[in-house]
């Protein structure tokens, strides 16, 4: 009986051990978040706006999504928000020069733009190894100037 008890006690206490191992691909999306903002970036979950037409989580709810965004102290950017459609924007609102708009990034849903901030809502799940975060940067200040 005292053999059945000490089993019991032991596979509790691996049982709790191995629950607190932090998941693999919730480790990377940390690491991923932490390169972003030593980089300049800036990521945060929020809720997906409706104009990105983002499937929602439940019929009540919206789905929770990154915005990864560049801050622009002295820009004056207009206001442009854009679904993206086959490797293109969508415009759904701004300058028509940005319609059809090329777009070479993987995962993102959608960008906006607005005052002196420049941001991408984008499926952090598409590039777990942070492999595209430097180019993202690139594009949305290069998308900035334009």
């Amino acid at each position: 009986m005292g053999l059945w008890i000490t089993i019991i006690i032991v596979l509790f206490v691996l049982g709790s051990v191995l629950g607190l191992r932090v998941n693999p691909r919730e480790k990377a999306l940390g690491m991923m978040r932490d390169k972003a903002r030593k980089m300049g970036l800036h990521p945060r979950l929020i809720a997906a706006p409706e104009w990105t037409k983002i499937p929602k989580a439940t019929e009540n709810r919206a789905s929770m999504v990154a915005y990864y965004s560049v801050l622009l102290p002295e820009a004056k950017l207009p206001l442009m928000r854009a679904r993206i459609q086959d490797g293109k924007f969508e415009l759904v609102y701004g300058d028509n020069k940005f319609k059809d708009y090329p777009i070479a990034l993987k995962g993102i849903y959608a960008i906006d733009m607005q005052a002196n901030c420049i941001g991408a809502y984008w499926d952090e799940h598409a590039d777990l190894h942070a492999t595209q975060l430097e180019a993202m940067k690139a594009y949305l200040t290069a998308l900035a100037e334009l």
